[in-house]
């Protein structure tokens, strides 16, 4: 039982704690890696936008894709569904697809298949980006050892109690720093690229964010982050919204980490074979490790005051997650119904398997 605490509490520890300082601290010994000059290098781009029942803002998409600062893009338009107020809207694209119902991965092969781009670029329906980032973005591609690019979406709509926005500025760290030093372990869905000659189909139960930069890798390439191409979402209100957000998620993020190849330490370097297990397998295993340390501490609460001090901590975490006072009590709550969404995820995973499709969460739009 103190082995299984002491393991736990400190796998625990090192992913949701340590791991940040200890990559800022290898990243200052190793330094950064040189980077290709790209200031003139403006490859042909396609910008596809995979959109299902977005009649409410794909007109402004489209002409804040239109806007953005790059010579020839090419905006495609894959309307999952086909449905007539989203094509209608749309219609300032240079195409607009209007497709059967198959989920967003098959909406955005299909339009990568038209797409005319050596570079192909992808964005949610309701993210808007800067004037310059898409060129910011298109740059990192002049290092011909990057395969895939992401930016830096920043959450609007912080007036709600949902702390997603502090979560993600400590995700943004991690990942600058694992670009840094290898190439980031996820991406994000508002604002990436792919080089077309490295673009590879995924299961579409699965998706983008998670498998493709894993996946370049494997292939030889690099997944870069670029905080300078920066972009802005609207973000879920309630922390109760991001729970359901999470755990739908990670009903598609748990068959990526089982069947998907991340498992499969194939083609990683050592370096990278830590961050994803430091950053994906443990962070995606807290829930589990939590019920581990929790079960070894009740075990153990005669055997000394650490035990009786880790209690009181664990239960001071969930007194402060349930009242939710202040934003100590928020970022508790976010973080214990967060942390549960990841195991509940799986659960439905397990329970009733993923679907192709999907809906914009609540008061995204």
């Amino acid at each position: 039982m103190r082995a299984l605490f002491w393991i736990s509490a400190a796998l625990i520890v090192w992913t949701q704690v340590l791991y940040a300082p200890a990559l800022a601290l290898l990243r200052r010994l190793k330094g950064s890696p040189p980077t290709a000059p790209g200031a003139d290098f403006t490859p042909s781009v396609t910008l596809i936008v995979a959109a299902y029942k977005e009649e409410a803002v794909i007109a402004a998409k489209v002409a804040n894709a239109r806007a953005l600062d790059y010579p020839g893009l090419e905006v495609i338009v894959a309307v999952d569904g086909g449905d007539d107020g989203t094509v209608h809207g749309a219609q300032g694209a240079d195409q607009v697809l209007a497709l059967p119902r198959g989920g967003k991965y098959v909406a955005q092969d299909a339009a990568v298949q038209v797409a005319r781009g050596e570079i192909i670029a992808f964005s949610d329906a309701n993210t808007m980006w800067a004037p310059d980032a898409l060129r910011t973005l298109v740059r990192a591609f002049a290092d011909p050892q990057v395969g895939y690019a992401c930016g830096q979406v920043s959450f609007t709509n912080e007036a709600g109690t949902n702390q997603e926005g502090l979560y993600w500025r400590y995700e943004m760290f991690l990942r600058a720093q694992e670009s840094a030093l290898a190439s980031v372990t996820g991406g994000n869905g508002a604002i990436y690229a792919v080089r077309r000659a490295a673009y590879d189909r995924v299961d579409p139960t699965m998706g983008h964010d998670l498998a493709m930069p894993f996946q370049m890798v494997k292939h030889g390439f690099r997944a870069v982050y670029v905080p300078e191409a920066r972009a802005t979402e609207k973000m879920v209100p309630s922390i109760e919204g991001e729970w359901a957000r999470k755990r739908r998620m990670m009903s598609y993020g748990w068959p990526i980490v089982l069947q998907g190849g991340l498992l499969n330490p194939r083609g990683y370097s050592p370096l990278y074979a830590l961050m994803i297990a430091s950053h994906r397998l443990l962070r995606y295993g807290t829930p589990f490790l939590h019920v581990l340390t929790a079960l070894a501490t009740l075990a153990l609460l005669r055997q000394g005051t650490i035990y009786k001090v880790a209690a009181a901590a664990q239960a001071s975490l969930l007194v402060a997650a349930r009242d939710g006072r202040g934003k100590p009590g928020l970022i508790a709550r976010y973080y214990v119904l967060t942390t549960a969404a990841l195991a509940l995820g799986l659960y439905d995973w397990l329970r009733h398997g993923t679907t192709a499709g999907w809906e914009a969460p609540e008061g995204t739009r």
